[in-house]
């Protein structure tokens, strides 16, 4: 086993999931199940305001959404720490998915 300087060489292989929230609507059960293919949801987010980037459902960054070739990445705008405390960031490419949250 070999440890890399920067001091993460054992945990660099640990899974975590990397979600990307476009914004959130609630909305009651019947409403869920009445939505069909052509459905549209409001979200409380409009179109130029960042995307939140979660990993493991804590907050970390903020980005937007781009075009990379024929898929969908994700621009960080900022990194967001612990304390609040912000930075710019590089690019981080994500699957898009959808969640539904209550």
């Amino acid at each position: 086993m070999s440890l890399h300087s920067d001091g993460f060489g054992l945990i660099q292989d640990i899974d975590v999931r990397l979600t990307v929230e476009l914004g959130r609507k609630q909305m009651r059960l019947r409403d869920v199940l009445a939505l069909g293919e052509s459905s549209f949801i409001e979200l409380d987010r409009l179109t130029d305001e960042p995307l939140d980037i979660l990993v493991n459902g804590k907050m970390i960054a903020r980005g937007e959404v781009v075009a990379q070739g024929n898929r969908f990445a994700i621009r960080v705008l900022e990194l967001v720490g612990a304390s609040g405390h912000t930075g710019s960031g590089s690019s981080m490419t994500a699957e898009p998915s959808v969640e539904v949250h209550q």
